[in-house]
């Protein structure tokens, strides 16, 4: 596999799970998520994929949109970045999410955005 191809296929991967997690289909974005998975954010941390994607509903219950600003993608990484506004008093939250990959698969993501205007609201973001 060539170094362009390898970066289309971590594109067309990575893509799709942005995609379908925005749409609210965890059942598409499952199909882009390996084992062993881990994920981890300034709030949440999961070491399995059922357990990221059952987050999923309620988080994107509060989105209002994505802008996408910026993909850069690699053999088997890939990072975005994107303001997500939400319906919530943190209004627009640019974000910042890392991508491992093994075989095609997404798994690892590592959110990275400011935790601070979510502070007020930590009680009610699950676990």
């Amino acid at each position: 596999m060539t170094a362009a191809t390898a970066r289309e296929r971590t594109r067309d991967v990575v893509r799709g799970y942005h995609e379908a997690r925005f749409r609210g289909d965890a059942a598409a974005a499952a199909a882009f998520v390996g084992e062993p998975f881990r994920f981890q954010s300034p709030f949440i941390s999961s070491g399995d994929r059922e357990g990221h994607l059952a987050t999923l509903p309620g988080f994107v219950s509060i989105v209002t949109g994505v802008e996408l600003i910026s993909e850069l993608y690699g053999d088997g990484e890939a990072t975005l970045v994107y303001d997500v506004h939400t319906a919530t008093p943190a209004g627009t939250q640019r974000t910042a999410e890392h991508f491992r990959l093994d075989g095609g698969l997404i798994v690892a993501i590592l959110l990275v955005f400011d935790s601070a205007p979510w502070q007020p609201m930590k009680d009610h973001i699950e676990p």
